[in-house]
C-alpha cells in the first residue's frame, strides 16, 4: 500500500496514514483502507487496530482537487455509495478499529473516524462536517452516523454552521471516548487496544454484532440476536477457558475457537 503501513504489537495492528501534508482521503487513500481489512481480517496474531495519521492531522478531509476530475451527479453518486461501503466495512469488522485523532478530523476524515468502534482524541483537536462551505453535503454517511453520536439537534448545528468541535467538547458529546495530551494520545490509545486484544476473539467479534443492532434502533430483534449469541458464545472454547480461568484465578489464554 502507498498511503498506509502497519505493524503489529502486542496483538494490535498499528496502521498510520501518511498522505502528506493533511493525509486527505481520496480514493486510493479509501481504498487501502479496504485493502487493510483485508490485510488483517485473517491474522489470528491482529485481534484489534488503531488507525491515526503521520504528520499533523488524522484526516483533514476528503481530496477536493479530485472533486474537479468528477463530471456528472451520477459519478459523484457512485464515489459516494463506494466509500460508504468501505467505511461501513469498517463499522461491522469483526476487530475493533480504534482511531486515535490529533490535529483534526474533518470532512471524509471524520466520516472515516466516526465509523471506527472508538475514537481517542487530543484536547485540542478539531472535529467537524465543513462540507457546506463548499456547497456540498457529506458523501460517507456523516449525516447519518454524526446524530447518532451527538443526537440531531447538535448534527444540525455541526452540519449547517460548519463549526468544529473541539476533542473535550467531542468527548462531552459523545463523539469520542476519551480525551488526552498530544503526547499521550497513541500509548494510551495502544494500551486501551492492547486490553482489548487479550479479551476473547469470539466474544469481541459477538458484541460487535450485537452493537449494530443497538445503532438501528431494534431493540426487539437485538434481543433476539443477544440470546442466540449468548448461546454460540457459551459453548466455544474461548468461553471454557475464561471461565476455567476465573475459577482457577488465572489469566485467560483465548485462542479464538
Amino acid at each position: 500500500m502507498e498511503f498506509i503501513s502497519w505493524k503489529k504489537e502486542d496483538g494490535v495492528a498499528i496502521a498510520t496514514i501518511n498522505r502528506p501534508p493533511a493525509n486527505a482521503l481520496s480514493r486510493a487513500l479509501i481504498l487501502e483502507v479496504d485493502a487493510l481489512l483485508d490485510e488483517v481480517k485473517n491474522d489470528s496474531d491482529v485481534r484489534a487496530i488503531v488507525l491515526h495519521g503521520e504528520g499533523r492531522f488524522f484526516s483533514a478531509g476528503a481530496d477536493i482537487k479530485e472533486f474537479t476530475e468528477v463530471t456528472s451527479g451520477e459519478e459523484f453518486s457512485k464515489l459516494s455509495a463506494s466509500g460508504q461501503a468501505v467505511f461501513e466495512r469498517v463499522e461491522t469488522f469483526h476487530k475493533p478499529v480504534i482511531a486515535a485523532i490529533h490535529g483534526a478530523a474533518l470532512g471524509g476524515g471524520l466520516e472515516l473516524a466516526m465509523s471506527c468502534h472508538m475514537r481517542f482524541v487530543t484536547e485540542n483537536a478539531k472535529l467537524g462536517l465543513p462540507e457546506l462551505q463548499l456547497g456540498l453535503i457529506p458523501g460517507f454517511a456523516g449525516t447519518q452516523r454524526l446524530p447518532r453520536y451527538v443526537g440531531v439537534a447538535k448534527a444540525a448545528e455541526m452540519l449547517l454552521t460548519s463549526d468544529p468541535v473541539t476533542g473535550t467538547e467531542a468527548v462531552q458529546l459523545g463523539l469520542a471516548n476519551r480525551a488526552y495530551s498530544e503526547e499521550d494520545l497513541l500509548p494510551q490509545t495502544l494500551s486501551i487496544a492492547k486490553k482489548i486484544a487479550k479479551k476473547s476473539p469470539v466474544s469481541v467479534k459477538a458484541a460487535i454484532d450485537m452493537l449494530q443492532y443497538s445503532k438501528r434502533g431494534a431493540f426487539d430483534e437485538g434481543v433476539k440476536a443477544e440470546a442466540d449469541s449468548f448461546g454460540t458464545v457459551f459453548v466455544s472454547e474461548d468461553a471454557k477457558e475464561g471461565i476455567g480461568a476465573f475459577l482457577e484465578k488465572r489469566e485467560a489464554q483465548f485462542k479464538g475457537k
